[in-house]
């Protein structure tokens, strides 16, 4: 789990250094970072399922309300954190996991953001 964080945070970070130079590296790397953050996204289910904690549904109240505080502007680490720390695995396990599934979300949106730039404007920044 820790790899597959670490991986997927390094890989947004090389994404976005990489974006000065060449757009087939960003999408490249953007690409690995998504499918990093979706393994985690798999550890965490596995993690619960093993654990007997049922993934929040949709409307489920908790998941409802992380969507809420995902739209404050300028959200941080302490939006979250009565969440990630909270002494609850199952809370713990799902608000992770719905972050994580948040940013899978945004990967998905950008690389398809970068796809559409590359195929209009080629591999020049």
């Amino acid at each position: 789990m820790v790899q597959a964080a670490r991986s997927g945070k390094q890989n947004i970070l090389e994404g976005s250094e990489a974006s000065a130079t060449s757009k087939e590296t960003e999408i490249k790397l953007t690409d690995v970072a998504r499918a990093s953050q979706k393994e985690l996204l798999e550890d965490y289910r596995d993690f619960m399922r093993n654990h007997g904690i049922a993934e929040w549904a949709p409307n489920h109240p908790y998941a409802l309300r992380l969507r809420r505080l995902n739209r404050i502007p300028g959200a941080s680490f302490e939006t979250f954190r009565r969440g990630i720390e909270h002494p609850d695995p199952a809370i713990c396990a799902n608000v992770i996991a719905g972050l994580i599934k948040v940013t899978c979300y945004l990967l998905d949106q950008q690389l398809r953001r970068l796809e559409q730039d590359f195929l209009k404007e080629g591999d020049h920044p």
